[in-house]
């Protein structure tokens, strides 16, 4: 049980104290106060309304400096000026020879080949532009948070100087702003301006990652001349043919089912949720720029996903109906029960993501999880992070984003599902939830996976695990990546890591540690009651059923044997290597039957196969796994 405390007490105090003012020498400004004196003599200088200056940045950046590190689509600083030929780009997130994302095994392994590099998109180098307004070099507006907020003022003036609107009234900036999305086609740029003009007239106060204060404050009625974005020169958008919310920009980009050789791509055809209940929403990123994974989703005989959220806008793009089983997750289970949202970025490369693209796929996947049904928690809004490796042979292959740096708490929130504190005080549920911006675990790789290069100080939403209630006790193991071994403070590495929004059950308490129920092993992690890291949650806990010393944990949930019908081959459940032992206790996720889906591209041979098991999603690790429910009790936390 956890230890006894005035928990929402304690919670109130840490936010309280977020919102301390940072000290700072006597001669200089207080820390509190400079970002938002910046924007106003920035705003001043360039003649921009400040309120736009300030929308703008909080739609990039939320007015964090995230310590001169590159966003997910290399852009730097609070008004997230980019510099693609800094950072690098990538192909796609499919780019490893050899991997299946399909994750059948009753199919040969889908060998997809390698697409060449892509060239740096159109609008991926502003901030040559902002240097040569300042007459400085583009390093200085990568680290220097006064000087970023400049060049994107000097931007968003040269772009309403091209417009030939002199106007310092905030409703006359939409087509500059618009602009300022980076967007090529209409539809996104409009997409974006709209958000930034919501966001003044709603207003917004919040402490950024280095602790500033900074306000903008709300301006109702404000009315923008929105036929500005009709003269910037942007393609028209395209005919929005998808299965979007109409507040969103979303356009077809579609992947082809097509006959390639004796295989075929990108995915399989279906009938959901008529045939099968979509159960989950996987989020991913793309480790590579929007043309790029675009153009993989729409090559013959390559993998496809549902969508891609662009970056710089969050303009959305479908890829796959969602009746349809994409093959985005390693995991056939998955993927026939789940649909595939990408995200233009990279994990750990850029570690970053805009609140433009956070809010867009908010809005998509609110509106996909209503559609189907789908609960707005962290046991079926997934990473791929948390899929489970179908088999044994498969885990060291299961992929790793959107990584660390995605900011669960605030998805959920723009979700309209918050993580809510509300488990009682000796919950045997823990909720996984650190405070964003404070908590920067010392990750490496972040250079190259394995490198054991420091990675910079950066939040995170992740809490690591170690064996003892010690900060020099060794990281669990993860029989399935490491074998025996510990694990490693790799970013990649996910054997000993939870992440915001999970639950666990909890194990033991020492002091201002508390211990969770994980691969097997109890996973100690500080957890002071002046300020959690995690907080009491509701919910039931599976155990081994009574005179079961161990029970088997498996990556599907497939029908028994018998279920199958002659023509279409069994599929063999096999256990991972981990097992839950007597006395051992996971966070349900739910219950659910057995299921596989047969899938050809002779789409009237498919056929869903359901059997009689049926089986209990509990979150074993990182991932979440299954467990038979003739082997567990449920009981509430």
């Amino acid at each position: 049980m956890l230890r006894s405390l005035p928990w929402r007490l304690a919670a109130a105090t840490t936010g309280l104290l977020a919102l301390v003012a940072v000290s700072a020498p006597a001669s200089a400004q207080p820390a509190n106060e400079a970002r938002q004196r910046a924007f106003a003599d920035a705003a001043s200088e360039y003649g921009v309304p400040v309120d736009v200056l300030l929308a703008v940045s909080y739609l990039e950046s939320r007015w964090d400096t995230h310590s001169g590190a590159p966003s997910t689509a290399a852009g730097y600083g609070p008004m997230h000026l980019t510099d693609v030929r800094t950072t690098g780009l990538r192909t796609s997130e499919f780019d490893h020879p050899g991997e299946d994302p399909r994750g059948d095994g009753s199919r040969p392994p889908l060998r997809l080949r390698t697409l060449e590099a892509p060239t740096p998109p159109p609008g991926s180098q502003t901030i040559d532009k902002a240097a040569e307004l300042l007459h400085t070099d583009a390093a200085k507006l990568r680290t220097d948070a006064e000087a970023n907020i400049r060049g994107g003022a000097a931007l968003l003036a040269e772009y309403q100087r091209e417009l030939g609107v002199k106007s310092d009234n905030a409703k006359d900036w939409y087509g500059a702003v618009a602009r300022y999305s980076g967007s090529e086609d209409v539809t996104g740029a409009r997409t974006f301006a709209n958000e930034v003009f919501a966001t003044i007239t709603s207003g917004v106060t919040r402490t950024t990652d280095d602790g500033q204060a900074v306000k903008l404050a709300a301006t109702f009625g404000l009315t923008p001349d929105r036929a500005q974005a009709d003269r910037l020169g942007l393609r028209a958008g395209k005919p929005p043919a998808t299965e979007c919310p109409r507040s969103l920009s979303c356009e077809s980009a579609p992947a082809p089912f097509q006959k390639i050789g004796d295989s075929y791509g990108n995915y399989d055809k279906a009938d959901r949720p008529r045939d099968q209940k979509i159960d989950y929403i996987v989020i991913h990123d793309t480790e590579g720029t929007w043309d790029s994974v675009l153009k993989q989703a729409q090559t013959p005989g390559q993998t496809a996903w549902h969508y891609t959220v662009r970056s710089s806008d969050g303009q959305v793009a479908q890829h796959v109906p969602t009746k349809d089983v994409a093959w985005h997750a390693g995991n056939w289970y998955l993927n026939e029960k789940s649909l595939g949202v990408e995200h233009e970025g990279f994990a750990a490369q850029g570690t970053w993501f805009t609140e433009a693209m956070y809010r867009q796929s908010a809005k998509l996947v609110r509106y996909l999880a209503h559609r189907f049904g789908v609960p707005l928690d962290r046991a079926h809004i997934l990473g791929h992070d948390n899929v489970p490796g179908p088999n044994a042979d498969k885990i060291k292959s299961m992929h790793w984003d959107p990584g660390p740096y995605w900011d669960w708490a605030h998805y959920f929130a723009l979700l309209g599902a918050p993580l809510e504190h509300e488990g009682e005080p000796d919950s045997s549920l823990v909720m996984i939830d650190p405070q964003f911006s404070a908590n920067r675990p010392a990750f490496t790789g972040c250079d190259q996976i394995g490198s054991g290069n420091p990675c910079p100080g950066r939040s995170s939403g992740s809490v690591v695990l170690r064996t003892a209630p010690s900060e020099s006790a060794p990281l669990l193991s993860d029989a399935g990546l490491h074998g025996a071994e510990p694990s490693t403070m790799d970013v990649a590495d996910i054997g000993s890591r939870t992440a915001t929004g999970q639950k666990y059950a909890v194990a033991d308490t020492r002091g201002d540690w508390t211990a969770i129920w994980y691969l097997g092993q109890k996973g100690w992690f500080r957890n002071p009651g002046d300020a959690p890291t995690a907080y009491p949650a509701d919910g039931f806990v599976a155990t081994p059923k009574e005179g079961k010393p161990t029970v088997p944990v498996y990556g599907s949930a497939y029908p028994e044997a018998s279920a199958y019908p002659k023509d279409i081959p069994v599929q063999e459940l096999m256990p991972l290597p981990y097992q839950l032992g007597a006395g051992q206790k996971y966070s349900v996720g739910g219950l659910t039957g057995s299921e596989y889906y047969s899938a050809s591209f002779d789409v009237a041979t498919n056929k869903v196969v359901r059997g009689k098991a049926k089986y209990v999603e509990i979150q074993l690790g990182h991932r979440v796994a299954y467990v038979s429910r003739d082997d567990v009790d449920l009981e509430p936390s």
